[in-house]
């Protein structure tokens, strides 16, 4: 099944995502990559400022998706002030 998952950033949190990048990246390529449908940084108003995250990942259900949440060195390094995740259906393309 499929989920979205939307990850905001802290305010002033982009020392603290680019300290923990490599982990991050790390954690995926380790059990998760080929689980992500698509996935990658949100960002500010300004367009430069990355902002937080979105995933949308094909999960056997929600439990899968707060296991990855649980072990995201992003989230272990108290990066993001809110994570959400929705079942999520795929129209196009």
């Amino acid at each position: 099944m499929l989920f979205a998952i939307l990850c905001k950033d802290k305010p002033g949190a982009l020392p603290l995502r680019l300290a923990n990048r490599e982990a991050h990246l790390a954690y995926i390529r380790e059990g998760w990559v080929s689980k992500i449908v698509t996935a990658g940084p949100i960002f500010a108003d300004d367009g430069q400022s990355m902002a937080g995250s979105l995933l949308i990942m094909d999960l056997a259900d929600q439990g899968e998706a707060q296991r990855y949440l649980d072990g995201d060195p992003y989230g272990k390094a108290g990066l993001f002030e809110s994570c959400e995740v929705w079942p999520y259906k795929k129209v196009f393309p």
